[in-house]
């Protein structure tokens, strides 16, 4: 199985990079800086699961692309979506899988516009990883999740054989017969995580010593309940679970999105709160925690771009 992994950051370097290591056949997607840099030091990842040093590892530009793949691997952020069909275009055939990785659902959309409904796979992964300054992967905890499957539940031969080149490779993957409900479960988590640690500016555990927990649990709940209308109700399990990460005293753990804000970055705010708002229909009047995190980070953005654009003094 040729597998193609767009682009060598945290994610894509980290789940490509453990497949390398157990001996598939995987080439990197990258950009022309990223591929002199993996040239000359290799694809480093720190991992409490076992350090992995690939010299030289296979890279390709878009350009150069020159034969379909037979499944693309897809983690870029959902801002850098665009670009990226753009640039693994040329690597998706007939029979090509894309396994996207991102959250939320409007990536799925765009790319079923784009390629075709078929060629997409549900996927999600769990995993907390960055790059460090000198461009290796930083495995940040000992969670390296993966589960994919077909949209529709069917186990068809290709995520049979893709189930079988993750085999005996050093992260925990699933093939999934429920993906989208998957999907939808993390998404409303992820949503609440992000709305509420962005407006509260703190980890779960801060926000529960200043006793606002019960704004997480709330905002939660308004996500769940657009799941719910979407047709995707969270279960039990996983209600019960996402609710105690998110009001467990002294838990340090925080959105991402927080640390893209604190460190003045490109935030996937449309894609995450704003997307799922849409789907529930909001009006003025639902949803009020969501809508006012929404808003919070829609100011964010706005200061951002103000800011960016601003002429140096």
């Amino acid at each position: 199985m040729r597998i193609l992994v767009v682009g060598a950051g945290a994610l894509g370097g980290y789940f490509g990079g453990r497949l390398k290591e157990a001996g598939r056949d995987v080439t990197f997607l990258v950009r022309p800086r990223r591929a002199e840099h993996l040239a000359k030091t290799g694809l480093i990842v720190r991992s409490p699961k076992g350090d992995i040093n690939i010299p030289a590892p296979p890279t390709v530009l878009a350009e150069n692309i020159s034969a379909p793949f037979d499944l693309i691997l897809l983690s870029c952020k959902a801002y850098d979506l665009q670009g990226a069909m753009d640039s693994f275009a040329t690597a998706v055939g007939a029979n090509t899988a894309i396994l996207p990785l991102l959250n939320g659902m409007k990536h799925m959309d765009l790319l079923a516009a784009r390629f075709g409904a078929g060629a997409v796979l549900g996927g999600q992964c769990i995993i907390s990883a960055t790059l460090d300054g000198e461009g290796r992967i930083l495995h940040l905890n000992d969670l390296h999740f993966l589960s994919f499957g077909e949209q529709n539940g069917v186990k068809l031969p290709r995520v049979a054989a893709i189930a079988a080149a993750f085999s005996g490779v050093k992260f925990d993957s699933q093939l999934s017969l429920t993906i989208l409900q998957e999907m939808w479960e993390k998404w409303a988590f992820i949503a609440a995580a992000a709305g509420i640690c962005c407006l509260m500016r703190g980890a779960f555990g801060d926000i529960a010593t200043a006793g606002g927990s019960q704004y997480a649990s709330a905002m939660f709940a308004e996500c769940c309940a657009i799941a719910a209308k979407s047709g995707f109700k969270p279960g039990e399990t996983a209600v019960k679970r996402s609710n105690g990460m998110l009001t467990a005293a002294g838990s340090p753990i925080a959105a991402s999105m927080l640390r893209d804000i604190e460190r003045g970055a490109a935030i996937e705010a449309d894609h995450i709160v704003g997307d799922l708002l849409a789907r529930g229909g909001a009006r003025e009047s639902d949803y009020p925690l969501l809508q006012i995190a929404y808003a919070h980070l829609g100011t964010y953005e706005a200061r951002r771009q103000r800011e960016t654009a601003a002429p140096a003094p």
